[in-house]
C-alpha cells in the first residue's frame, strides 16, 4: 500500500525556535522522519517523502519534492490510487504497530488524531474523501467524512497521537521516541531532569558534557 509522508524541509519546526536553531531544527526533522521511515519498513506501506525542498540529508525512501500546500499534496495522493495512508514526519513515537493498526481498522477514511486537533496519520480507501489541514483538522475531516456518507474509522492511540511542535513535547521524545531522535536530542544535550516532582527537559552545555 502506498505511504506519503509530508516533509517539511523548507523551515522545519520553527515553534522549537526558543530551544534549536534553524540548522538544528533541520537536523531533527530529519531524526523524526527516519524514525518514521524506520517504522515502516517491516509493514507493507511503501513509503515516498512528499518535500518542500530536496533536504540535504538523505533518507531510506524516495523523495518527490512539491512546495504546494498540505491540502494540495494530499488531495493529488488521494485522487492518484487508494488506499493510500497519510503519515506526518513529526511522529518520532511511532511504531510498526501503531500502522497495523492503521491498516487494520475498518472505516472508508481512518483517522489517527493528535493532540490540539490536527490529524496526524489517516488511511483514504475511497477517492469521495477530500482534506483540509487547517485549524483543527480531525474535526474537520470527520465533517467531511460525514458529508459525504463515508464510514470512518479512529484510532486512539499515545505513539500516532503524539506530534512534536514545542519544547514540551521533547520530554515524551527522550521517554518513548525512536533512535534516531533519541540519539540527536541527547547528543544535542537534552536531558531529563527531576524539579520539584515532575520531569523537565533542560539542556546541557556543550563544556558540561
Amino acid at each position: 500500500m502506498r505511504a506519503r509522508i509530508p516533509f517539511d524541509a523548507t523551515t522545519p519546526k520553527r515553534r522549537l525556535g526558543s530551544v534549536l536553531s534553524a540548522s538544528e531544527r533541520a537536523d531533527f526533522a530529519i531524526a523524526m522522519l527516519r524514525d518514521v521511515l524506520q517504522a515502516m519498513a517491516p509493514t507493507e506501506l511503501e513509503p515516498t517523502v512528499i518535500a518542500t525542498e530536496e533536504p540535504e540529508a538523505t533518507v531510506s525512501a524516495p523523495i518527490r519534492v512539491d512546495d504546494r500546500p498540505l491540502d494540495a499534496v494530499v488531495e493529488d495522493a488521494i485522487e492518484e490510487r487508494t488506499p493510500v495512508a497519510v503519515v506526518m514526519a513529526d511522529l518520532p513515537l511511532i511504531e510498526p504497530e501503531s500502522l497495523a493498526r492503521l491498516q487494520a481498522t475498518a472505516g472508508d477514511v481512518v483517522l489517527a488524531p493528535g493532540r490540539g486537533g490536527g490529524t496526524n496519520a489517516m488511511l483514504v480507501r475511497t477517492d469521495s474523501f477530500s482534506v483540509d489541514y487547517h485549524g483543527a483538522s480531525i474535526r474537520d475531516h470527520r465533517r467531511i467524512a460525514g458529508e459525504r456518507a463515508l464510514e470512518v474509522g479512529e484510532i486512539d492511540s499515545f505513539r500516532l497521537g503524539t506530534d512534536v511542535d514545542e519544547p514540551a513535547d521533547l520530554i515524551e521524545v527522550l521517554l518513548h521516541g525512536g533512535p534516531h531522535s533519541v540519539a540527536w536530542l541527547r547528543e544535542a544535550g537534552f536531558r531529563i531532569e527531576t524539579t520539584a516532582g515532575r520531569p523537565t527537559v533542560t539542556r546541557v552545555p556543550p563544556e558540561s558534557t
